[in-house]
């Protein structure tokens, strides 16, 4: 099984990597994986442009992230599925709050590991799609140090475009290995609970020295 710390960097490497696609082509965002292609090709040039970001700056990545990643994604998505049945146990009040912690402890938590990347490159497996289909998957394979990384991404057709909403990092759902975390912190403290749990998560995960577990 392959250690926590393991699937965090290659999360990290999903939402931040450089693609293997020519500088004279222009990927055609209206499109699933055109979309991802664009967006990993622009935050990397960024990254790369950006020497504190490379020394692990968080408040940079934080915003780098939060500017070029997150409107790209469907937090309340990812966040119900997480959930499961207990997102409609949440008030709306808390569903935002639940949606704006959870997005925030994804950020924090793999924000270190964007700041390592350097020549990481990814290949693109042939997509297919039906012209009326609303939720894809978009299959890539990350390239770099030791061995080849399957990375996947689920996106889902919104009327602002295409959104990602998960990830599967070698075998593993993101929203899948959050799933039980969540349910056991709402079996023994309810949903307000999660919500503080997730807030003191945030709060230690933004002093320097905190790690993610």
């Amino acid at each position: 099984m392959k250690s926590w710390k393991t699937i965090r960097n290659c999360v990290a490497l999903g939402l931040l990597l450089t693609v293997t696609v020519a500088r004279s082509q222009v990927p055609d965002v209206s499109t699933p994986d055109g979309l991802i292609k664009s967006l990993v090709t622009d935050v990397m040039a960024s990254v790369k442009s950006d020497p504190e970001i490379q020394k692990g700056n968080i408040p940079r990545i934080v915003d780098l992230v939060e500017k070029k990643i997150v409107p790209y994604t469907n937090m309340k998505r990812t966040t119900e599925m997480a959930m499961g049945q207990n997102w409609k146990k949440a008030n709306p009040e808390q569903q935002a709050q639940l949606t704006l912690e959870f997005k925030n402890l994804l950020i924090r938590t793999y924000s270190g590991a964007l700041s390592q990347l350097r020549d990481q490159t990814v290949q693109f497996k042939p997509f297919r799609a039906a012209p009326d289909d609303t939720e894809v998957t978009v299959k890539t394979v990350v390239i770099g140090h030791g061995d080849p990384v399957p990375l996947d991404y689920r996106l889902e057709k919104t009327s602002a475009g295409w959104r990602v909403y998960d990830m599967n990092i070698m075998g593993v759902w993101l929203i899948e290995a959050y799933r039980n975390q969540f349910a056991n912190q709402i079996s023994q403290n309810g949903i307000d609970g999660l919500v503080k749990f997730l807030q003191e998560r945030n709060k230690q995960l933004s002093t320097p020295k905190a790690s993610a577990t």
